[in-house]
C-alpha cells in the first residue's frame, strides 16, 4: 500500500516530535514513524534515568506547540541557579580556598525567573507524541522501522518493514546519531569518541527540591548534580552523572548499590546532599559527531542525526529544538512563496543558519572539555584564569549566559566575534 504525505518524519523523538507538531499545526500533512510509541506517564513512577536540561529558550518553543503546560502538569523541576568549578588538586591546594575560581550563574542576575528545567526525557517524548497525534494532519506509524529510501529530484519514497510505501514531497531524519535516513541518504558524518564516558545515576537525597545544578571539574572530568522532583517523606530525586574512563565506570556498575552511594560520597564534591537509595545507573559512551551535509535533494537532517556533541553542559537537545523549530519556519516560507519542500534555496536557508550555529556550540563544548580534563599546570592556571576573569566581569559572563540558556536570541556582539574566530570550525 502507497501512502502519499507533504513530509515524511523518520523518528519521533523529543525533536521528530516537535517538528511534527509544528508543522501538523500549521498544516501540513505529516507521516511520523518510530519504533515504538513511548510509554504513557505514571505519577507514582521513579524518575527516568535519561533526563535534559531544557533551557527558556526551548520552553519558549514547547510553549508556542503548545506542549509546555501538558510537560509541567507531569513532571518537570525548574533550576535558577547554576554553577561550575574547578576541583583540580594543585601544589596549593591546601593553602588556598579549595573554590577560588567558582562561577554561579543566577537567574535573579539575568533579569529572568529562572535558567530552565530538568525534564525527563519520557515525560517530553509523551508530551510532544501526544501533541503529534492530536494534530487532524499527523499520521504516526509506531513500530514501525524503515528499509528502504528512494530520493530523486520529483520525489521520496520510504519503504517501511511491514512493505507499506510513503510517498512525500520530504523525508526528515530524527532518527538519531546512528540515523538509518542518514546512512541510506548516502550523509557521511566526521566523529570524534572521547577517551570519557558518561554515568547517570538516578538517586534519592535527604531535603527538599534544589534550585541548583551544579557541575565540579576533575582530571577525569565533571561529576554534576541535577535536581528532580520531590520523592516525599523529606527526600527528592536527583539526577548524578560522572564522567571517567570506562575501565572506572565499569568497576563502579557493578557495585552493589551501598558501596556504590560511598563511592558516590567519597568522589563528588562536598555540595552534594546526603544519597538515600540509588534507583538505577547507566553508562554511555560520548562522541562529537558532525554530518557532512545536512541536505540532500529530498532528504534534510535534524537533532542528533545531523550533529551530536558532548552532554557536559546538556545542550544537545536544545540544538535539536532549534534545528526543528529553524526547519519549520523555512518549510512554512517555501509554502507560501509557491515552491517546492524541498527547493533548494529554503533547504540551503536551514543549512546555512544551523551548520554554524551547531558548529560553534561543539567547539565550544570541545574547549571546555579539553580545558578541564587534565593536570597540566598551564591550563590549570589558564581555566582558573578563565573562571576568575568571568567572576571578576559579570555583566559580560551575565549577557553570554542569556544566551546560552535561550533567554536572548543572540550573542552579545563581542562574544560572537570571538566564537567566530574559534580555531579548527571548518573541520566540524
Amino acid at each position: 500500500m502507497t501512502q502519499a504525505f507533504d513530509i515524511v518524519i523518520v523518528g519521533a523523538g523529543m525533536v521528530g516530535s516537535a517538528l511534527a507538531t509544528g508543522l501538523g499545526q500549521s498544516g501540513f500533512t505529516v507521516a511520523l514513524i518510530d519504533q515504538a510509541e513511548p510509554a504513557q506517564f505514571q505519577e507514582g513512577r521513579a524518575p527516568d534515568i535519561r533526563v535534559s536540561a531544557i533551557s527558556a529558550g526551548s520552553e519558549r518553543y514547547l510553549d508556542q506547540l503548545g506542549v509546555w503546560s501538558a510537560i509541567n502538569a507531569m513532571r518537570a523541576t525548574r533550576y535558577t541557579r547554576l554553577a561550575v568549578w574547578d576541583e583540580t588538586r594543585h601544589p596549593l591546594s591546601n593553602l588556598l580556598p579549595r573554590k577560588l575560581a567558582d562561577v554561579t550563574f543566577d537567574a535573579r542576575n539575568l533579569s529572568a525567573s529562572h535558567l530552565g528545567h530538568i525534564v525527563e526525557n519520557s515525560v517530553t517524548q509523551r508530551a510532544l507524541w501526544d501533541a503529534a497525534s492530536s494534530q487532524p494532519t499527523v499520521s504516526v506509524f509506531p513500530g514501525r522501522t524503515l528499509t528502504a529510501l528512494e530520493n530523486d529530484a520529483t520525489s521520496a519514497r520510504v519503504t517501511l518493514d511491514n512493505g507499506d510505501t510513503l510517498e512525500s514531497r520530504l523525508v526528515v531524519g530524527a532518527d538519531g546519531a546512528g540515523s538509518v535516513v542518514r546512512n541510506l541518504a548516502g550523509i557521511g558524518v566526521s566523529r570524534n569518541q572521547y577517551q570519557q564516558q558518561a554515568m547517570v545515576i538516578s538517586a534519592r537525597y535527604q531535603g527538599p527540591v534544589e534550585d541548583i545544578t551544579w557541575q565540579g571539574f576533575f582530571p577525569t572530568g565533571p561529576r554534576a548534580f541535577l535536581p528532580l522532583h520531590s520523592a516525599g517523606n523529606g527526600e527528592s530525586w536527583a539526577s548524578l552523572v560522572w564522567y571517567d574512563s570506562p575501565e572506572v565506570l565499569a568497576r563502579l556498575k557493578a557495585l552493589p548499590d551501598d558501596q556504590l552511594l560511598q563511592e558516590i560520597a567519597m568522589a563528588f564534591p562536598p555540595e552534594l546532599p546526603p544519597l538515600t537509595h540509588i534507583e538505577a545507573k547507566a553508562s554511555f559512551p560520548i562522541a562529537r559527531q558532525h554530518a557532512k551535509h545536512y541536505v540532500n535533494q529530498r532528504v534534510v537532517l535534524v537533532g542528533d542525526a545531523a550533529h551530536t556533541i558532548n552532554p557536559l553542559a546538556g545542550q544537545g537537545v536544545n540544538l535539536g529544538f532549534q534545528d526543528a523549530q529553524c526547519l519549520q519556519t523555512q518549510l512554512r516560507e517555501a509554502r507560501r512563496a509557491g515552491s517546492d519542500l524541498a527547493d533548494a534555496q529554503w533547504l540551503a536557508t536551514y543549512e546555512n543558519q544551523r551548520r554554524p550555529a551547531n558548529r560553534r556550540m561543539m567547539m565550544a563544548m570541545d574547549l571546555f572539555y579539553h580545558l578541564f580534563s587534565n593536570e597540566t599546570p598551564p591550563l590549570h592556571l589558564l581555566r582558573n584564569l578563565g573562571l576568575g576573569a568571568a567572576k571578576a566581569m559579570p555583566f559580560a559572563r551575565n549577557q553570554v549566559a542569556r544566551y546560552a540558556m535561550g533567554i536572548d536570541d543572540e550573542l552579545p556582539p563581542l562574544a560572537r566575534q570571538i566564537a567566530q574566530r574559534l580555531p579548527g570550525l571548518r573541520h566540524l
